[in-house]
């Protein structure tokens, strides 16, 4: 077993990521750094104390960093570098409200990645996500395969559970896709949902998948609104892990992400949720997936919204 992953970022979203992918088994270290002084070292030790019961060997190291880049060195030699530092939504918050603040923390962390972790993969979890994916490659100067966002996987998870109890079947037997950006522009994919091989349409009123579709779309201000103090963490870090994974062992799973596009779909230059094969190196090719008209018309109204966005990112 060789390997090192860090998590940018204490939090929910970050603890809750890092002990996932110790529990994996499948790299040396797992690196949790923050700047509230000692959290990272204080939840490590607890993680490292749960690792004889729960049977991994992987070492979770605690680091408190700095603003100004002190105590990134001990995330030197990392494969993939997860950056869930900012601010999470308050009630009533879009996933844009936290565009200024969040650009200027995600900025510093990817200069210190690209200072200490030149080699890594990073994966964005930080809102607004594509976004910040967007800016997270231009601050840290990475080749854009390099650099991927996490949406889609969560996004489809939120899909894919609520067919499920709608229909009051096993997830496993529910197939589901979203795609565009991880917000107002998402594109659910109908045509790509089955359930035990059945098309979507067969077993729902268009009406319903419509709502199933709404829902999911809110599906983060949904929990924000019922936790009111705080975000989702359980889901997307589940989301996030399984990305890394599929990094660390060169797996080439395809999974829905937030990945640069560039002629795929007949859109030009922007980071976007589609289909990938991810392995060794981050985003080995995007994957065409068959869309219908109005699926596709979707998606290239989603790249159009979340370029703009992403070129006002670029000053910040």
């Amino acid at each position: 077993m060789a390997g090192k992953v860090t998590v940018v970022g204490a939090g929910f979203y970050g603890s809750t990521t890092a002990q996932r992918i110790a529990e994996y088994n499948i790299v040396d270290t797992v690196v949790l750094t923050d700047i509230l002084d000692g959290k990272a070292e204080g939840l490590a030790l607890d993680m490292n104390q749960s690792r004889s019961i729960e049977g991994f060997e992987t070492k979770i190291v605690g680091q408190t960093t700095t603003v100004e880049g002190g105590g990134y060195e001990a995330i030197a030699g990392s494969d993939v570098v997860i950056i869930t530092a900012g601010l999470p939504r308050k009630p009533g918050m879009s996933r844009m409200d936290l565009i200024e603040t969040n650009a200027k923390i995600v900025r510093g962390v990817a200069e210190n990645i690209a200072k200490h972790a030149p080699n890594a993969v990073i994966i964005v979890v930080s809102n607004p996500l594509d976004e910040m994916t967007a800016l997270t490659q231009l601050a840290s100067g990475f080749p854009k395969e390099r650099v991927l966002g996490q949406a889609g996987m969560l996004d489809t998870a939120r899909f894919t559970h609520f067919v499920a109890e709608e229909l009051k079947v096993p997830v496993a037997s529910v197939q589901t896709l979203t795609l565009g950006s991880h917000g107002d522009t998402m594109v659910p994919v109908p045509s790509r949902c089955t359930v035990d091989g059945k098309p979507l349409a067969d077993l729902l009123p268009a009406e319903k998948i419509e709502e199933l579709v709404v829902r999911t779309r809110n599906g983060g201000a949904e929990v924000v609104a019922l936790l009111k103090t705080g975000s989702a963490y359980y889901a997307p870090s589940a989301a996030a892990a399984r990305m890394a994974k599929a990094v660390i062992e060169d797996s080439d799973a395809v999974m829905p992400v937030c990945a640069w596009v560039d002629g795929e779909y007949g859109i030009e230059g922007v980071y976007l949720g589609v289909e990938a094969q991810i392995g060794k190196g981050g985003v080995k090719k995007v994957v065409e997936t068959k869309l219908t008209d109005s699926e596709l018309t979707e998606l290239k109204a989603a790249s159009v919204a979340v370029r703009e966005k992403q070129a006002d990112v670029a000053g910040l």
